[in-house]
C-alpha cells in the first residue's frame, strides 16, 4: 500500500463510521479515495447541482453546509475535522439540495460510493451512522418554494427505546401496476404514462411477482434503442425482485435497497416471491416517511432556534400520531413516542429562553404536570407546568425569584407559539404561585396534604401527576420524597381523593346508555374526558399514592404496577389498563378528527361496533369504584 493511502487510512480510524472497519477494509477504501483541496469560499456543489460519485470527509478545515430561501443564506451545519457530510448520492437519487462551501482553505477525502457500498451493505453499523450524518445534515421544510424536497433522509434512528425505531410508518402503494409476462414493453410504458408512476410489476398467473420494469429500465434499454419498443416485458425487466413482508420497517427497508442495490421493493403477503403481491415501495417513499422519523424530529428540535421551527416539528408529531393510529400501532408505543417529542419541544423551550436570560442564579427544575406530567399527552392541549429552584439565602430569594418568573414566561410564551395554549386556571411556572423554593414548595404539598380542602389554593390533583423536563433530578427527588412521607397512613389526604375520584358523574344511565351532554355547544356529545378518562387517572394516582409506588406517573403503567402488586384485584387493574388505552385512543381519534383536545365525542357518529367497543370499556370503572370504596371505606355514591 502506498504511504498516501496509509495516511489517510490511519487517519479515518480514528472517527466514526469508519472505527468500525478492520484496517485491510479501511486500507482497501483508501486506495480508491482522491484527495481534493478547496480554496477558502470554494463551492463543492450547491442547491440543485447533480450528485457526485462520491462522499465526503474533512481532513482539515471546515466546511459550511447551507440552504437559500428567500433570497436569505441559512446555515444548516457547519463539518469539522473527521465530519463526513455529502452523503446523498447514498441515500436518494434527486440533486443536492443545499450548498457545501469551504469556509477556510480545506482539504477533504473524496470517497467513492461504489468502493464504499458493499461495506456499508454488510455492516448495519455503518449505516445507522451515515443514516444519522445525513439526517444531522439534511433539513425538512415546507416552504413552498421548495416543493417538499428539503425532506430529513434518515431512516433509521438508534436509540435505547426499541419503540423509536418501531413506530417509523411507511406509506406505500398497496394497488401497484401489474402485467403479465406476455405483455409488450409499449403496452407497459402506456400503462406507465396513464397511471403517473415509474414503475410495473410483472407477475406469473398467480399474481406473483416475478419481475419489474421502472423508469431508468426504459430509458437504459429502450430509449438508447438497446431492443425494440416491440418486446415483451420479460426482455428489459430486472428479475428476480427483492420482496419483503407487508409491515417491515423503514430501517429494514432502506438497508435491503442498499444491500441489493435497488430503488424499489416489492410488498408480498409472505415476504417470498411465491406469494401474492401487495405493494410496491419506491425509494420516494422511504424519503416521504423519513420526514417524520421520531429521532429526526428530536434532532432538529435540539438545532431549532426560534418557536416557527419547533411549532413545524409539532404539526410534523400531529402527522406521525395519524399515521401510527391508522396502521394499528398500540396506542402505548406511540404515546412514548409523543411524550419524548413533547418532552425535546418543551426542553428547547427552557433552553431558548436561558439563551436569551443569561445563565441561572440558582439550580432549578422545570417540571410538567397534568397530562404531559404523566406522559399522555397525544393531542395539543394546554400546558401545565411547576417550576422549583433550590433554597438561597433571603437577600437574594427575590432577584432568584425575579429571574425564574421570567425564565418561565418567556418558556411558556414559546410554548404557546409552539401551540400548547395557556393553562386557563393558571397551572404554569410563569404564575408566582407555582414558580418558588424547594422550602415554599415543600410547606405547600405539607398544607394540600395535611390539610385538604383547607388550603387557599385547592388541591388540585394534576400536582401529584408530574416529570421533569430540565434541570436538576434532585430537586424532582426532593418532591417526590415529600410527596411520598406526607403520603403514609394519611387517612385524611386519601378520604379527600377517593372522594374526588368518586364525585365523577358516571358515563352510562341506568339503561347502559351513553350520558350526553345536555346543553351548550356540546350538546348531545359524550364528555369522554371527564366522564371516562378522568376517573381511571383519578383512580389510579389515588392507588399508587396509597400503595407507596414511587416512580411511575402513567396511568397505563400504574394500573399495570397495581396488577403486580396487588396480586387479589390484579384482573381489575388489568381490565382498567386495557380500557384507558382504548378510551384514550378513540379521544385521540376524535381530535385528529376535529383538530381539537378531543374531549366531545359524537356518539351518533360511531359505527354500531365502535359504540359497542366504546361502552365495553366503561365496563372496569364500575369495578374500580367499588375497590376504591371499600379500601378507604368511602361512602360516596356516585
Amino acid at each position: 500500500m502506498n504511504t498516501i493511502a496509509e495516511h489517510i487510512a490511519d487517519f479515518l480510524k480514528e472517527y466514526a463510521p469508519f472505527d468500525n472497519l478492520t484496517f485491510h477494509e479501511l486500507s482497501q477504501i483508501a486506495s480508491k479515495i482522491r484527495v481534493l483541496n478547496l480554496e477558502k469560499h470554494a463551492i463543492l456543489f450547491k442547491n440543485n447541482d447533480v450528485l457526485h460519485d462520491s462522499f465526503y470527509v474533512v481532513a482539515q478545515g471546515t466546511i459550511n453546509l447551507s440552504i437559500i430561501a428567500d433570497a436569505e443564506e441559512t446555515l444548516l451545519n457547519k463539518c469539522h475535522t473527521g465530519d463526513i457530510f455529502g452523503l446523498r448520492p447514498f441515500f436518494a437519487k434527486n440533486n443536492y439540495t443545499m450548498t457545501a462551501k469551504a469556509r477556510e482553505e480545506s482539504i477533504l477525502y473524496a470517497i467513492p460510493i461504489s468502493v464504499f457500498r458493499p461495506f456499508v451493505a454488510n455492516n448495519s453499523d455503518v449505516l445507522n451512522f451515515l443514516l444519522e450524518s445525513f439526517a444531522a445534515n439534511t433539513r425538512h421544510t415546507k416552504e413552498t418554494n421548495y416543493k417538499g424536497k428539503l425532506i430529513p433522509d434518515n431512516a433509521f434512528y438508534s436509540d435505547t427505546q426499541s419503540e423509536m425505531q418501531y413506530i417509523q410508518s411507511l406509506n406505500y402503494n398497496n394497488s401497484p401496476i401489474t402485467v403479465p409476462i406476455t405483455t409488450t414493453v409499449k403496452e407497459a410504458a402506456l400503462l406507465m404514462v396513464e397511471s403517473l408512476i415509474n414503475n410495473i410489476l410483472v407477475c406469473d398467473e398467480n399474481n406473483n411477482p416475478i419481475g419489474i420494469i421502472t423508469e431508468a429500465d426504459m430509458a437504459t434499454k429502450i430509449a438508447t434503442g438497446r431492443f425494440p419498443i416491440t418486446v415483451t416485458v420479460d426482455t428489459i425487466m430486472a428479475s428476480p425482485v427483492v420482496t419483503v413482508f407487508e409491515n417491515v420497517s423503514l430501517a429494514e427497508a432502506q438497508l435491503l435497497m442498499i444491500k441489493h442495490d435497488v430503488t424499489h421493493l416489492c410488498v408480498t403477503k409472505d415476504g417470498t416471491n411465491k406469494s401474492v403481491v401487495k405493494g410496491i415501495i419506491s425509494e420516494h417513499d422511504l424519503i416521504v416517511a423519513q420526514a417524520s422519523n421520531p429521532g429526526v424530529l428530536i434532532k432538529e428540535i435540539k438545532r431549532s432556534q426560534v418557536p416557527k421551527d419547533l411549532k413545524e416539528i409539532r404539526d410534523r408529531l400531529g402527522d406521525l400520531i395519524q399515521n401510527s393510529i391508522q396502521k394499528n400501532i398500540p396506542i402505548s408505543h406511540i404515546s412514548n413516542i409523543a411524550n419524548e417529542i413533547n418532552l425535546a419541544l418543551i426542553r428547547r423551550a427552557v433552553e431558548l429562553s436561558i439563551l436569551d436570560l443569561g445563565s441561572p442564579p440558582a439550580r432549578f427544575a422545570w417540571l410538567s404536570i397534568g397530562s404531559q406530567g404523566r406522559k399522555e399527552q397525544l393531542l395539543l392541549t394546554d400546558q401545565d407546568s411547576i417550576l422549583i429552584f433550590e433554597d438561597v439565602t433571603a437577600e437574594k430569594y427575590r432577584d432568584v425569584k425575579d429571574y425564574f418568573l421570567h425564565l418561565a414566561k418567556k418558556t411558556t410564551s414559546i410554548l404557546e407559539k409552539v401551540g400548547y395554549e395557556y393553562c386557563p386556571n393558571g397551572h404554569m411556572g410563569s404564575n408566582m404561585l407555582w414558580c418558588k423554593s424547594l422550602t415554599d414548595w415543600t410547606k405547600q404539598y405539607n398544607s394540600w396534604m395535611n390539610t385538604p380542602g383547607e388550603s387557599s389554593n385547592d388541591l388540585s390533583s394534576i400536582f401529584f401527576d408530574y416529570q421533569i423536563v430540565f434541570g436538576e433530578p434532585k430537586i424532582e427527588e426532593a418532591l417526590e420524597n415529600i410527596i411520598y412521607k406526607n403520603a403514609q397512613n394519611n387517612t385524611l389526604f386519601f378520604d379527600f381523593l377517593g372522594n374526588d375520584a368518586l364525585k365523577k358523574n358516571s358515563p352510562l344511565t341506568f339503561f347502559k346508555k351513553f350520558v350526553l351532554e345536555e346543553e351548550g355547544e356540546n350538546k348531545d356529545k359524550f364528555d369522554i374526558k371527564t366522564r371516562a378518562l378522568m376517573p381511571l387517572i383519578d383512580g389510579a394516582r389515588l392507588l399508587i399514592l396509597s400503595n407507596d409506588i414511587k416512580g411511575i406517573n402513567n396511568t397505563y403503567l400504574r394500573f399495570k404496577q397495581l396488577a403486580i402488586t396487588d396480586t387479589k384485584n390484579a384482573d381489575i387493574y388489568l381490565n382498567c389498563a386495557e380500557a384507558f388505552l382504548t378510551l384514550s385512543k378513540y379521544r385521540t381519534l376524535e381530535g385528529i378528527k376535529n383538530d381539537d383536545a378531543g374531549q366531545f365525542i359524537s356518539i351518533k357518529d360511531l359505527s354500531k361496533l365502535d359504540r359497542e367497543k366504546l361502552k365495553n370499556a366503561l365496563a372496569p370503572m364500575r369495578e374500580l369504584e367499588e375497590l376504591i370504596k371499600s379500601k378507604f371505606q368511602l361512602t360516596q355514591f356516585s
